[in-house]
């Protein structure tokens, strides 16, 4: 589903937080074991452009190394390397970024001057752990990242409600350029959204290169619109995630380190910001918000997510459009002139009599009767 680069991997030196598998060690394709395992590399969907793959044989090409063993753990046939439209799942994409990861001992997989010795990004995580909020957190990774590699820097911006990360080269990462960006972001993404336990959702993504021909994988890697050949390659989210305070310990690094790789398209069904964004959506787009399907779409969610994540934080939809119509009729009914006619299309109602027949509920006035008592 998306490139995983495993970058939160944990130093050789702690056997019991290496991943489980041995992937630089295959077992044989003829095994009952074997075949139990490619069945279960295969069974999700594969949408991974077989261009990350290629761009992780280069990385061996560049160490003067064979991918061979690498590709066969992950069940990945030769002959797709020369597919440009071939595609793998997530879970063949976590084994062979692993087995390369270890091979090369590089978990930069060859996209930075120098190499990055397995259990670097683990360090970072380490560093971050400790901080009391994901702005903190993330803040330290920017800078950490700066002492392993200065080929890119990262850095966190904040910009009244809206957060980017945006990613700053310094030197042509050359053919590995797409997937050190991109595997970078999605990186940095899984890590906030494990550090506090929610998914983030993000606003936009952009990227200072080209659209590739795989282009429409990425609103899968990212859920959110991208756009190519931007001024700057970087993510954007609401500023509120920076002050939600960690929800990880010490002891649960270790647990996730032990199998980092999945992390970035771990489906985080919760949204602890989900309920504010649904009033700010609400609030800013009465027009849009019709529907639960105009609604969820808004917030890069389906519907059905929209309602089971709701109701996860104990709230329903249409109790917080009540909310949300209600204070903003009273405030048009008490600070304006408008017609009532006027004041249920700002409020989102299409009709006249059902904005009647819903503030009355709220309020046991109609409007007109609420603005000359009030």
């Amino acid at each position: 589903m998306a490139p995983q680069t495993g970058t939160l991997s944990a130093p050789p030196a702690r056997p019991q937080m290496t991943p489980p598998s041995s992937p630089v060690d295959p077992v044989p394709t003829s095994s009952p074991k074997a075949i139990r395992q490619a069945a279960g590399l295969r069974k999700s969907p594969a949408v991974t452009p077989i261009a990350f793959v290629n761009a992780i044989v280069r990385a061996y090409a560049q160490h003067g190394k064979d991918p061979f063993k690498a590709l066969e753990s992950a069940q990945i046939a030769p002959e797709l390397l020369t597919d440009p439209t071939a595609r793998i799942t997530a879970a063949q994409m976590e084994r062979v970024s692993g087995a390369a990861m270890q091979e090369l001992d590089d978990e930069g997989l060859g996209w930075f001057s120098r190499r990055l010795p397995w259990g670097s990004y683990g360090m970072l995580a380490r560093a971050s752990i400790s901080a009391p909020n994901l702005g903190v957190a993330l803040r330290r990774w920017c800078r950490h990242h700066g002492l392993i590699t200065d080929d890119i820097t990262l850095d966190l911006a904040v910009n009244g409600p809206h957060a980017t990360l945006t990613i700053t080269e310094h030197r042509d990462l050359g053919a590995l350029r797409e997937f050190c960006l991109v595997s970078v972001l999605r990186n940095i993404h899984g890590l906030a959204c494990w550090l506090i336990d929610s998914r983030i959702a993000l606003t936009g993504a952009q990227f200072a290169f080209a659209a590739p021909a795989h282009h429409d994988v990425y609103h899968v890697l990212f859920s959110a619109p991208a756009v190519f050949q931007a001024a700057r390659t970087a993510i954007e989210w609401d500023s509120r995630y920076l002050t939600l305070p960690l929800r990880r310990d010490e002891a649960a690094l270790r647990q996730m380190l032990q199998r980092a790789l999945p992390l970035t398209v771990l489906p985080y069904r919760r949204d602890r910001l989900l309920v504010q964004r649904v009033r700010q959506a609400l609030v800013n787009h009465p027009q849009d918000t019709h529907s639960a399907d105009d609604l969820a779409a808004l917030l890069n969610l389906s519907a059905r997510t929209l309602h089971r994540q709701l109701k996860d934080e104990g709230a329903s939809l249409q109790t917080l459009k009540d909310e949300v119509r209600q204070a903003r009729a009273i405030d048009l009914l008490l600070r304006s002139n408008r017609p009532i006619k006027q004041v249920a299309q700002a409020t989102g109602f299409q009709n006249e009599k059902s904005f009647i027949r819903a503030f009355r509920g709220w309020t046991g006035r109609s409007p007109g009767e609420y603005r000359q008592q009030a």
